[in-house]
């Protein structure tokens, strides 16, 4: 069959909500280390705000990020690294997927759309997060922030997984839930489906996009016009 669309979903706050796994591994890294907790919303604002470092908006960066006042940068590096190892043994705990996702998943495959994830979740968290929560054989493709040389919001992030699914750009559709996956759509010349509710701080009205959804509830018949364009 011929192909007739690629959909890209980011990961966090869009497919599956994983504030709360979040929360739980930077608060045990916090308390271990003698500094402040955070509540689920104030995680959800944290990976939403996203970072220039080199693992974007990847889930220990966020801790990165917390960390900006402590010098020491050998007790950041272990702070760090607790965060990882408590998170990827913890990932998949109370995350959950957003509404409607697994449905419109299955109506996808069966209309042929390729799909595939583009996250700043390293690659290999990306994964093993999806296997858990049961939908990593949907996607043909997942590409976290080490995947490529570059992540979002560099469109190449997009386009370069178009390119290895063997799609057109032109026939793409990006689905995310943040200003960093609206800015890569955005330059991909992508239509980009804001999720509202994920993780930023600002109003999804400050954020471009095509389309404004609540969840994937019924997001198949916004999407279907666009596989006969």
């Amino acid at each position: 069959m011929t192909q007739k669309l690629t959909v890209l979903f980011d990961l966090d706050g869009t497919l599956i909500d994983t504030a709360p796994d979040l929360m739980n591994a930077h608060n045990h890294v916090m308390k271990k280390f003698g500094y402040e907790t955070r509540s689920t919303d104030e995680i959800r604002n944290l990976v939403g705000k996203g970072a220039a470092s080199m693992i974007g908006r990847s889930m220990w960066n966020q801790a990165k990020n917390e960390l900006k006042k402590i010098d020491d940068e050998e007790i950041k590096s272990q702070m760090v690294k607790e965060f990882i190892d408590y998170y990827g043994k913890n990932i998949a705990n109370e995350s959950k997927l957003i509404k409607g996702v697994s449905k419109f998943l299955v109506w996808c495959k069966t209309n042929n759309i390729s799909m595939a994830v583009c996250t700043n979740k390293t690659e290999h968290l990306a994964v093993d997060l999806l296997k858990q929560i049961k939908i990593y054989d949907y996607f043909e493709y997942v590409a976290g922030y080490n995947t490529f040389e570059y992540c979002k919001p560099d469109p190449r992030h997009l386009t370069s997984v178009v390119e290895i699914l063997q799609g057109d750009v032109k026939k793409t559709i990006m689905i995310g839930d943040s200003e960093t996956d609206a800015e890569s759509a955005k330059a991909a010349n992508m239509p980009f489906i804001l999720v509202e509710g994920g993780y930023t701080d600002k109003n999804p009205y400050e954020i471009y996009h095509n389309h404004l959804v609540k969840d994937f509830i019924n997001l198949e018949k916004l999407v279907l016009p666009y596989i006969n364009y």
